[in-house]
């Protein structure tokens, strides 16, 4: 097959997508088994999010295409900034202060490797 990619998608995932994306640069380029490896053993939150969804972009491509999942790589990581928690704390003088608790939408987009 020529060009195609598979997508998986985590949206409203409850953490900044600015810390999502240092995960995901991480792990772009890679093959699957290599970023499912990667993704098990690194110590950020970030990592479990973008491990599920690379699992999931796999099992689409294995179910869906019948692709091989060990010729596959992640193509790219994209975490787009979801809705906004709204909130505020209390500051000096009786004043209040806004509090904005991201959230993201994870793709994870994957391709087979050409032979």
């Amino acid at each position: 097959m020529a060009d195609i990619e598979i997508r998986a998608t985590a949206k409203n995932v409850r953490m900044t997508p600015r810390k999502v994306r240092l995960v995901g640069a991480a792990v772009k380029g890679k093959r699957v088994a290599e970023a499912l490896a990667l993704l098990r053993f690194m110590p950020h939150r970030a990592s479990t999010v973008v491990l599920k969804a690379v699992r999931s972009a796999a099992a689409n491509a294995e179910n869906n295409f019948d692709l091989d999942p060990n010729d596959l790589y992640v193509a790219n990581v994209i975490a787009d900034e979801g809705t906004s928690l709204r909130r505020f704390r209390a500051k000096a003088r009786g004043r209040v202060g806004p509090l904005k608790k991201r959230s993201s939408h994870v793709t994870v987009i994957v391709k087979e490797r050409e032979a």
